[in-house]
């Protein structure tokens, strides 16, 4: 079972909304806090929102108060609600386990999401 497995990008004109979804199986996602990261064309890959296990909320200025990250634990899942989208949104999106020294080391395959103006 291939351990994270993100979905839900696409391409969306600017001001529109995508739901990501990010399966994470396995013992390290689940007492973990979690991340999205994004990585755009040339730039290097940055994390934009961030839960703990517990439910608390952290989130880069770019997107505040525009994303909105979330986790089910009993689905082993995490999700990121993204609206009023902007084109300097457009990236590769990837979820991940935050540990004490960065991200595990395994990644996804991430998901493709392209905002238009």
């Amino acid at each position: 079972q291939v351990p994270l497995v993100e979905s839900g990008g696409g391409l969306v004109q600017a001001g529109g909304s995508l739901r990501l979804s990010c399966d994470a199986s396995g013992t390290i996602f689940r007492i973990n806090p979690m991340g999205w990261f994004r990585q755009a064309p040339g730039k290097q890959r940055e994390l934009v929102a961030s839960i703990t296990t517990g439910g608390r909320t952290d989130y880069v200025d770019a997107v505040q108060g525009r994303f909105t990250i979330s986790r089910d634990n009993a689905k082993n899942a995490v999700y990121l609600q993204m609206s009023s989208l902007k084109p300097e949104d457009t990236a590769v999106y990837y979820c991940n386990a935050l540990l004490a020294g960065g991200p595990y080391s395994y990644w996804g395959q991430g998901t493709q999401v392209t905002v238009s103006s």
